[in-house]
């Protein structure tokens, strides 16, 4: 009974290291290159940042603000059309990805007048047509150019 005992064990055993080895060859790890885009090349160049860097499924989009193809600020004293300025960006960044707003995991917005953000926040609901992202909304006391009101960078999951 203990040479059976003995063999059951030791066959277990067998069985289990032999289990072991087939899952560490179905192991497969990829790596992942990231991919950077610019949108205005020349801007991001001389300022010193990419707009939107991809890794895997994952895309971060740097904040967007309402800018000309040079850099100088657009819609000057317009809090609503400086946000939609920067959703129009950002589109394009993520048209470039072949994502949507659907696709976005994580919206933070950056402004210089939280009380007039709150009053026109409404529009995200044109942006966000089936669920709202995770997210910050901060008050800050200014951004890169004191023109600009709103930042808004994204994070995007893009599933296969």
């Amino acid at each position: 009974m203990l040479l059976t005992l003995t063999f059951t064990i030791q066959s277990c055993e067998e069985k289990e290291k032999e289990s072991k080895k087939e899952v560490e060859k179905e192991i497969v790890v990829k790596p992942e290159k990231p991919e950077y885009f610019l949108l205005r090349p020349e801007v991001e160049k001389a300022y010193g940042y990419s707009h939107a860097v991809k890794i895997g499924n994952d895309i971060k989009i740097s904040g967007a603000v309402s800018m000309d193809d040079e850099g100088n600020p657009t819609a000057i004293g317009d809090f609503e059309q400086q946000m939609k300025n920067c959703y129009a960006d950002l589109e394009k960044i993520l048209k470039h990805y072949s994502c949507t707003f659907d696709d976005v995991v994580k919206e933070d917005v950056f402004t210089t007048d939280m009380p007039k953000f709150l009053e026109v926040a409404g529009y995200r609901t044109e942006i966000y047509k089936k669920q709202f992202p995770t997210g910050s909304w901060l008050g800050v006391k200014e951004l890169a150019l004191p023109e600009f009101m709103i930042e808004i960078e994204l994070e995007v999951h893009k599933s296969e």
